[in-house]
């Protein structure tokens, strides 16, 4: 097995008995990237000889005996994430050149534990969209399939795991933007509950929806990055001051007595039928090892991606609003007057979809408007986050897929960003609830494509989803990784 192919539990344990060093684990990352960044496109930025000064400064603290939770693995982050020192574009030409003076709270997590931060990962532009074809700084492939999405928005985060590139890497989601790409690329991804995790140096996209959080090789190293970010944080007004369990320790026992929720809402006219082959598998296996199955409604989801679609843009709107060229962003200098330098600026610097979100954005919140549209989502949030209430009453966790299909050419739906937008029905209500959920690797398509199974439990209940998809994933064997290079 290659250096690279190791799971971050598998190369903890090495380097604790002394049979692997991070500089020679760092090294065949940074080798695997040169081999395959080429054919995959995770990487806008590659941090090369910091890398590596970090993975020597890690073997020095463990041979003192200084060693934190990811003493010497090698991680990458998406690029939306505050990196000090390191450029952080959120795939935007308006931040191609702003280097951030801080660390984002997750970022400064993982450097003080020991992790080796090999470098930012592309991403769709301000994490707007599904495929990461938006990042202004080349495309993310699908490692399974060349010419194939490898999801969004934190396509490269995906990419990067599942080819080999880093042992595990930090996405946010915001409508499933962790969730989807992991199932597209075969990986683990946990979108955690909203405030469980800091959003402190994580450029906004919508800041009641978005959250930090791990994609991994498997759902033991999910866990262990779970508890490496996990926590409250005085800096994020969001953080919720609750305990963090060590997640590691609901990677035991087995299903029997659980309540295995199927939203019937997630079954219907669209539905890939080899997604819902493999999800079925999923439940089926499930109920063989003694969870009951239970049929459940959650009778508003046929409104979720018109409310998430209102919410979303108009808190983009508000947020973007600051990248002006005068506070913020890479300024057009060719105007001979302030309105002109703000318009030029922001035409220039921000792309169709971003673009197009902030104009769906301005006008939910302009007068006369934000009642019928703005105020009218929050109402129908409500009434989602009810629904979720309502279920998790009847059972423990709702499995159910992660997307309609699986992933889809490059350039596919350049043309109709509606197809896109309702791709996410199935991951943009757990962010409108602010509920954990987490893709797990199911099986894969004829073609060969990977697809994910989604769990979803109640707030700030990570433990159960993780337990779930440990059994499932120990059912399933599903631990490949791509042929490449």
């Amino acid at each position: 097995m290659n250096l690279y192919e190791l799971t971050v539990a598998e190369a903890m344990s090495r380097m604790a008995i002394g049979d692997l060093t991070s500089e020679a684990l760092t090294r065949s990352c940074l080798d695997r990237i040169d081999q395959v960044d080429g054919e995959v496109g995770a990487f806008i930025t590659l941090d090369r000889e910091g890398a590596l000064e970090q993975a020597r400064k890690a073997d020095s603290e463990r041979r003192r005996g200084r060693v934190g939770t990811l003493c010497g693995i090698p991680v990458a982050m998406k690029d939306l994430l505050c990196t000090k020192g390191m450029r952080t574009t959120c795939g935007s030409k308006i931040l191609a050149d702003f280097i951030p003076p801080y660390d984002a709270t997750v970022v400064e997590k993982i450097r003080g534990q020991g992790g080796v931060i090999l470098g930012k990962v592309s991403m769709d532009e301000f994490a707007m969209g599904s495929t990461s074809e938006s990042c202004a700084f080349g495309v993310p492939q699908n490692p399974w399939k060349k010419g194939y999405v490898a999801g969004g928005s934190s396509g490269g985060s995906a990419a990067a795991v599942s080819a080999g590139e880093c042992l595990a890497s930090l996405g946010s989601d915001t409508g499933g933007s962790i969730r989807q790409p992991a199932c597209l690329c075969g990986t683990v991804g946990m979108k955690p509950t909203y405030g469980r995790v800091s959003r402190y140096g994580l450029v906004a996209f919508a800041s009641s929806l978005d959250q930090v959080g791990p994609l991994c090789r498997d759902v033991t190293d999910c866990a262990i990055l779970m508890n490496a970010i996990s926590g409250h944080d005085q800096r994020d007004s969001t953080s919720v001051k609750i305990e963090v369990p060590d997640f590691t320790s609901f990677l035991v026992g087995d299903v029997r007595g659980l309540r295995i929720g199927v939203p019937r809402e997630y079954f219907t006219a669209g539905l890939d039928p080899e997604v819902e082959r493999v999800v079925r598998n999923g439940i089926d296996l499930l109920r063989l090892a003694g969870a009951e199955v239970v049929d459940i409604a959650l009778p508003h989801t046929e409104y979720c991606v018109a409310a998430y679609y209102l919410i979303a843009p108009a808190e983009a709107s508000s947020n973007l609003a600051r990248y002006d060229g005068v506070n913020f962003g890479s300024r057009d200098t060719r105007a001979d007057t302030l309105m002109s330098m703000y318009k030029d600026t922001r035409s220039a610097g921000f792309g169709a979809e971003v673009k197009r979100r902030i104009l769906i954005g301005t006008y939910a919140l302009s007068s006369g408007y934000y009642d019928a549209y703005y105020k009218k989502a929050s109402q129908v949030r409500t009434l989602i986050l009810q629904d979720f209430q309502t279920a998790f009453e009847l059972c423990d966790v709702l499995v159910s897929p992660v997307t309609p299909t699986p992933a889809w050419r490059l350039g596919e739906n350049s043309d109709n960003p509606l197809a896109v937008y309702l791709s996410d029905i199935m991951t943009i209500s757990a962010n409108l609830a602010g509920i954990p959920g987490i893709s797990v690797p199911g099986g894969f398509s004829e073609d060969g494509l990977p697809i994910g199974i989604q769990i979803q439990g109640p707030h700030f209940d990570e433990g159960t989803l993780l337990k779930v998809a440990y059994i499932l994933e120990k059912m399933l064997g599903v631990t490949r990784m791509p042929s490449l290079g």
